[in-house]
């Protein structure tokens, strides 16, 4: 049945709410952020390429995709190029001492994924976290060598380029190897993580060195910073392949900073580093409306999240809403709490729990959750649903999520699509550096209390096993089979909501792609509603209470959006504009 609303039309008058109220027990909110730091403008950061074209979080690692494009490369090339000039530019977010996901198609729709996710040592166990038998609190987690998962990136890479590689190897290094041997510029954003986040940007000496000034001030914007050791070492990558990284002198020198670290010191052997694999996994797909969406799966929470919350409101009309309308806000957050029930009971690693990802995405099931929602009231509590499949062993429960992550997406002259998320977890990830780029914390992702109530949780830490991500890299194909947008995003927890939001802002608003990653983001992982401060989401405040929801919180957000949509023959991409990302032509 479709919902077109009535009396709940006339809106209420702008109210601002103050941000310091206190969420509910059990809802973890979206870190703060700080003010958002100078920006490429909205007009700017929006591209248009009649055969390729490229959208990443930093203008100079989206050129470095488009070059290869130029070069006749593939979708899968380009994005390899841009995920390595994101390690030397956007150090803060992402790179090859981290990990990520990669979902690709062709020109004829078929996709395939692959989970490049961090592993866990040997050694870990549940209280890898514990200190004297308590629970560490997460930044005190988070520096040093026990959040410091296996990297993949580098793996995926590899995979994908034999997968789906045109040129060289070796050539896909190049701007990345240009970019650390003659130096970049230091941008706002990275100035602004700088000061922010000295604690792990400052850690290491080296990475204090490249970083910071002699007085132990983030060097200012505009300078050049020059990564001399990060040059030499993707040199030897590229001459040698990706098994250089998981093998000999950076291995063991991984190994050795992990296990000396000068804060939280933990075994990771070279045998940890060598034995890892990326992963190509099915992926996860659903009927939304016409529009076929596809995305991760498990260990990512990201498709199965974005695919429940459209599916379940599925049955309302939002084009008839828009994006003006309270109502509208008020069905994504109660979609929004249903969906993020199930991932924090649900998911987790495939290879450790039964994940019931065909449950969880089953027509019925999602009609059964949508039928809990209602456009004039709020649902009282929300609980996980018993899909199709479902185990139900283990206890419901959210685990600190990345921060330090990005997003890009890339579609070749062929009509070949890659949407992939990489990520270091927190801004500078562990703070340790080797060979010029900085190791993940990823394994804060876990868990860190392995149980509740009694009970397990899926997302418990374990030797070998992946933590659960939220990252939501997506592809979504037309009635015709052709591929009409591509989209994913950086920020955490909020990662899913800023996909869906887009997405619906594209398909049932008819929005520019550039003006739908720009609308704001509500973001309901429980009772609290955290809205976009600053944003239009503030003024509806009133209403979004007047049906129910008793705790509404206007929050900053770490919010980092990118996206290319077919429109006719012609590709056009943006960036997010409370980012420096850009999209940049072939």
């Amino acid at each position: 049945m479709t919902f077109r609303p009535t009396a709940l039309l006339a809106l209420a008058a702008p109210f601002a709410l103050t941000a310091c109220v206190v969420p509910p027990q059990g809802v973890t909110p979206p870190p703060p952020v700080a003010a958002a730091p100078p920006h490429i403008g909205q007009a700017d950061s929006a591209g248009v390429g009649e055969r390729g074209l490229v959208s990443a979080a930093d203008p100079r690692a989206a050129d470095a995709g488009a070059q290869m494009l130029r070069l006749g490369g593939s979708a899968s090339d380009a994005a390899i190029a841009t995920m390595l000039a994101l390690t030397v530019v956007e150090p803060q977010s992402s790179g090859i001492g981290g990990g990520g996901f990669l979902v690709m198609s062709d020109a004829a729709g078929t996709v395939d994924t692959i989970d490049g996710r961090e592993s866990a040592p040997a050694a870990a166990g549940p209280q890898w976290f514990f200190v004297d038998g308590k629970p560490l609190p997460i930044m005190e987690a988070i520096p040093g060598g026990r959040s410091v998962g296996v990297p993949g990136s580098l793996r995926l890479a590899a995979l994908a380029h034999g997968k789906h590689g045109v040129i060289a190897w070796r050539t896909l290094f190049q701007p990345a190897i240009r970019l650390a041997r003659d130096g970049f510029a230091v941008t706002p954003r990275l100035f602004q993580m700088l000061s922010r986040f000295p604690g792990t940007g400052a850690f290491d000496p080296a990475g204090r060195a490249l970083y910071y000034g002699e007085d132990g001030q983030p060097k200012p914007v505009g300078t050049v910073i020059r990564n001399p050791a990060l040059a030499d070492f993707l040199e030897t990558v590229a001459a040698r392949g990706a098994a250089t990284f998981y093998a000999g002198d950076n291995a063991t020198t991984i190994a050795a900073k992990v296990g000396t670290a000068p804060k939280n010191p933990a075994p990771m052997t070279t045998a940890d580093i060598a034995g890892y694999r990326a992963v190509a996994r099915d992926p996860v797909c659903g009927q939304y409306r016409v529009w076929r969406v596809c995305g991760m799966g498990p260990p990512s929470s990201g498709a199965t999240t974005v695919f429940a919350v459209l599916k379940q409101l599925e049955r309302f009309d939002m084009k008839a809403l828009g994006p003006e309308n309270p109502v509208s806000w008020h069905l994504l957050a109660e979609s929004e709490r249903l969906a993020y029930a199930d991932r924090d009971q649900y998911l987790a690693d495939p290879g450790f729990v039964s994940v019931p990802v065909k449950g969880l995405t089953d027509p019925d099931y999602l009609a059964a959750r949508s039928a809990l929602i209602s456009p004039t009231a709020t649902m009282p509590s929300v609980r996980a649903g018993t899909p199709p499949q479902a185990v139900a062993r283990f206890a419901p429960a959210p685990a600190q999520e990345e921060h330090g992550t990005s997003h890009f997406v890339i579609v070749d002259r062929k009509g070949n699509a890659a949407s992939y998320t990489s990520t270091i977890e927190s801004a500078f990830g562990s703070g340790l550096v080797v060979n010029g780029y900085f190791l993940n914390n990823e394994l804060t992702d876990f868990n860190i209390t392995p149980d509740k109530d009694g009970l397990p949780t899926a997302n418990r830490v374990e030797a070998g096993k992946r933590p659960r991500s939220s990252m939501a890299p997506t592809l979504v194909f037309g009635p015709d089979g052709k591929l009409v947008m591509a989209v994913g995003a950086a920020g955490g927890a909020t990662i899913p909501v800023q996909v869906i939001k887009t997405i619906i802002g594209v398909l049932d608003w008819g929005l520019p792609v550039g003006r739908a990653i720009a609308l704001p983001v509500l973001f309901a992982p429980g009772d609290a509603v955290f809205i976009e401060q600053g944003s239009s989401l503030e003024g509806m405040a009133p209403t979004l209470k007047a049906l129910g929801h008793a705790t509404v919180i206007p929050r900053e957000m770490p919010l980092k959006t990118n996206a290319i949509v077919r429109v006719g023959e012609r590709w056009i991409g943006a960036g997010d504009p409370r980012s420096e990302g850009a999209a940049v032509a072939e």
